[in-house]
């Protein structure tokens, strides 16, 4: 139980100053980038079996591999910017995020219909009060959490009218704020709790499954979050009531967020692509409001991507329920968007 310490242990008001997780493509790559999204999306391949060695980015690939290292060995995310996706239909834009993808990691199920390329965008006027409501596809502010993968990556289509910022949440400093405030509670906090799975994703096959905050192994941190799945998963038969300090340690997590100089948050822009490793950082967004025309919506294209470097995580850490491209927990596979052209579309059948 000692403090965490190395450059994924950031504070907001530092980088607020500090634009080094910014990078900015050149115009070789974007050109790059543009006449391989132009041949996926003419080649139109299985989303579940195309690999990076299918369509290499030789003048991308040195910037990529450090897109990575700032995953694994630094601030644990970054911000791309120069995509002019104003002048891309969205399959050439989808196209190019999901390539880019492949050169950092093997894209995730988002949900039980097998999409392996997913949507945050208000599909219904629901809030996140409703029970069947999804987190992605609302306009309220969301608590800071983790995603289901290794790799969480958003692209920005279209920007909101009002709002819709992006935050993001050092795991390591929440730690270490708890540690020095409540080391009691931070003991808790290696230890597993309940989170609410069929509010993640209403198809789930069964109600909850269950993670440790904190992982600590092999002299590595990470950490899984996720205040209002944890409370969420209350409202399910069978599960044991959470205890008057797991409550105060929930509330503390929440409190600390929302501090002065802990998150950084940053305007999300079209063409924005973020990276970011869930076991370094929460994300969120703030509340927005969305344009009246249905086409000017905010629109973000969402990956999950297995990015396997053997980073060392207790047993059952994460939502490790989550399955592969490859996998399926049903016989019927046939109801995901597996060609680029569908996927990019949002669903209006899934998630209301």
């Amino acid at each position: 139980m000692q403090p965490i310490v190395g450059p994924f242990a950031w504070r907001g008001a530092d980088l607020s100053t500090d634009h080094g997780w910014i990078v900015e493509l050149t115009s070789e790559q974007v050109d790059e980038l543009r006449t391989v999204g132009e041949r996926f999306v003419e080649d139109d391949p299985d989303l579940r079996t195309v690999t990076a060695t299918d369509y290499p980015l030789p003048r991308s690939a040195e910037a990529i591999a450090a897109f990575g290292e700032s995953l694994d060995r630094g601030r644990g995310f970054v911000l791309v910017r120069g995509l002019p996706t104003h002048t891309y239909d969205d399959a050439l834009a989808g196209a190019i995020f999901y390539v880019m993808g492949l050169h950092l990691g093997v894209p995730m199920r988002q949900n039980e219909l097998g999409d392996l390329l997913d949507h945050v965008i208000a599909t219904s006027d629901k809030t996140l009060e409703e029970a069947d409501a999804l987190p992605s596809r609302v306009r309220d502010r969301l608590d800071f959490h983790s995603d289901s993968s290794d790799v969480v990556a958003l692209m920005c289509l279209r920007a909101a009218k009002e709002g819709g910022a992006s935050s993001l949440v050092s795991g390591a400093t929440l730690f270490n704020e708890v540690l020095s405030r409540r080391p009691d509670l931070a003991a808790l906090l290696l230890e597993p709790w309940y989170f609410d799975w069929r509010k993640q994703d209403p198809d789930a096959p069964a109600d909850y499954y269950t993670s440790p905050i904190v992982s600590w192994t092999g002299g590595v941190f990470s950490m899984y979050a996720g205040t209002s799945m944890i409370r969420s998963a209350q409202r399910h038969d069978g599960l044991p009531r959470l205890t008057a300090t797991q409550n105060e340690a929930l509330d503390l997590l929440d409190a600390i967020t929302h501090e002065p100089g802990i998150a950084l948050d940053m305007d999300f822009r079209p063409g924005d692509v973020q990276w970011l490793l869930n076991y370094a950082a929460l994300h969120s967004r703030t509340s927005f409001v969305d344009h009246p025309e249905p086409e000017r919506r905010r629109h973000l294209l969402r990956l999950w991507l297995k990015r396997d470097v053997g980073r060392p995580l207790v047993p059952g850490f994460g939502k490790h329920v989550v399955v592969g491209r490859e996998e399926s927990r049903t016989a019927d596979d046939s109801k995901g968007n597996f060609r680029i052209a569908d996927a990019v579309l949002p669903r209006h059948d899934w998630g209301q």
